[in-house]
């Protein structure tokens, strides 16, 4: 089977691209596929992480109304789940 062949040309005028651009050209030589493999897997798992507790935070909030937002605090938050979430915050 022959090998796709991706081309990246980022527009050096976009900031975006611009950023883009100097981070992969610090990845050393002959790393460059694994990293956008792994850059493009962890935002795609990000992604599907977010619709996952977004799905579960709703239905946690209309179920047997055992779960009030008034009523969640911190201290019932496992500071795991607080940490979690502040990290993911952190990436966007």
């Amino acid at each position: 089977m022959k090998r796709p062949v991706f081309s990246f040309r980022p527009n050096l005028e976009n900031p975006d691209h611009r950023r883009a651009w100097e981070i992969l050209q610090a990845v050393p030589d002959g790393q460059k596929n694994q990293y956008l493999v792994q850059v493009i897997l962890k935002v795609e798992e990000g992604e599907y992480l977010e619709k996952l507790i977004q799905k579960t935070v709703r239905e946690e909030l209309q179920g047997d109304g055992a779960a009030h937002p008034a009523s969640v605090t911190a201290d019932t938050i496992p500071s795991q789940m607080l940490d979690f979430l502040s990290q993911m915050d952190g990436d966007m």
